[in-house]
């Protein structure tokens, strides 16, 4: 499996944490929150409770939507703030390959390796990568954008959640997350199941005949 020499191939060492920001970078997904987190994960007192782990941000989507002015407004940031930042859109497409005797790898390969997931976004369609993260068991931080509050919140998912900023209380969160397996499996396992009752085809299928009229 392609999955298993990623973390070294993208520069992560054992003694790394692969923090997972599986978004394109445009102004609306709020990636510089990412960035504070994975600063505040690197102070001394939080490395310690890491086991000594220090935490790097892996942005997997292609910059260039909406122009490159933000890309490198992160970059500037993670520099001034001494954030290891790797912009890995190359290394990533639609599915797993060998080109040019170079390895690509899919998005899912990032899922199963990265310690710990930031979806940060202020605005969302929906959030297709909320629940893409959900099912590969990937523990997730989430801002509370509208339809997260309206349609995904009150489901009862077990994530660290954030309105706008980080907080003390966010890296505890996430801290407990990545270090305690106890609750990182009940975290991952609850958010599975509950988006197994609630998103998969065989809870959607009876909304959508409805809808269609099809009896």
């Amino acid at each position: 499996m392609f999955s298993r020499d990623l973390r070294g191939s993208l520069g992560l060492t054992a003694n790394q944490l692969m923090i997972l920001q599986p978004t394109r970078v445009i102004r609306r997904k709020g990636i510089e929150l990412s960035i504070e987190l994975v600063r505040r994960l690197r102070l001394p007192q939080n490395q310690r409770r890491l086991l000594g782990k220090e935490a790097r941000l892996v942005i997997t989507h292609r910059a260039g939507d909406e122009g490159t002015e933000y890309m490198e407004e992160l970059q500037a940031k993670a520099a001034v703030v001494k954030v290891p930042l790797i912009y890995a859109a190359t290394r990533f497409g639609s599915r797993a390959a060998l080109v040019n005797h170079r390895k690509i790898y899919s998005l899912w390969d990032a899922y199963v390796q990265a310690d710990f997931g930031t979806y940060p976004s202020r605005y969302e369609g929906f959030g297709n990568a909320l629940l893409e993260s959900i099912y590969f068991r990937m523990p997730l931080m989430v801002n509370r954008y509208n339809v997260y509050i309206a349609d995904i919140a009150p489901l009862g998912f077990d994530l660290v959640e954030i309105t706008g900023e980080i907080t003390d209380q966010t890296v505890d969160g996430v801290v407990q997350a990545i270090i305690d397996p106890v609750r990182r499996h009940y975290m991952v396992e609850y958010n599975y199941q509950l988006a197994l009752d609630h998103f998969s085809y065989e809870a959607i299928t009876p909304q959508l005949r409805a809808l269609l009229g099809d009896p």
